[in-house]
């Protein structure tokens, strides 16, 4: 086999491998796609800084504020989905929450917009559920993920997963970003 053959058969591998895991209240689902994007930000944290316990099981376990800029002037509607890539079972869902006003610029901390709808997050319940790494763990990462999209999710309910969001996604995001912090106990 040649060297690079070899790398090739690896990181396939590993694709294959990362890709498999979802135990944890995550998803299996396509990723939505965007070549648009959306900056997130939160007075709370810097992208990669630590999420304040505030937001977190060790805390008051309230949302951080968020602010969007870039939203499309053509979209329908936001979604925030927020998810621990690091969970030991695979990717963990701590927040989804649809059909946002895309002329919103910011959510308070602790609340959800009017006519906006929550999921289900991976501890089961409708809502946030912030930051609880196993204690020991070296921090997780927190990825808030915002899309905009051409059209409302409203036909999904509430308590949806996050599977289900991500399939009403598909096709339908006009735009999308990122906003990462970091939490360990």
């Amino acid at each position: 086999m040649r060297p690079g053959s070899v790398i090739l058969t690896v990181v396939t591998a590993m694709g294959v491998v990362s890709g498999c895991a979802d135990t944890g209240g995550g998803s299996s689902a396509p990723s939505p796609t965007s070549t648009r994007r959306v900056t997130v930000t939160s007075p709370a944290f810097a992208e990669g800084g630590t999420i304040p316990r505030r937001h977190t099981c060790d805390g008051e376990d309230v949302s951080p504020p968020l602010a969007f800029t870039g939203v499309p002037a053509d979209a329908a509607a936001l979604v925030v989905l927020v998810e621990d890539p690091d969970a030991p079972h695979g990717t963990f869902t701590h927040w989804l929450v649809w059909d946002i006003d895309p002329h919103e610029t910011r959510l308070a901390a602790g609340r959800v917009p009017a006519g906006a709808t929550q999921g289900r997050n991976g501890f089961g319940k409708t809502g946030y559920g912030g930051p609880c790494p196993p204690r020991g763990d070296r921090p997780h990462r927190y990825v808030f993920s915002v899309y905009a999209t051409d059209r409302p999710l409203n036909g999904l309910s509430a308590g949806a997963t996050a599977d289900a969001v991500r399939g009403a996604l598909t096709g339908h995001t006009l735009a999308r970003g990122t906003l990462t912090g970091h939490y360990g106990r």
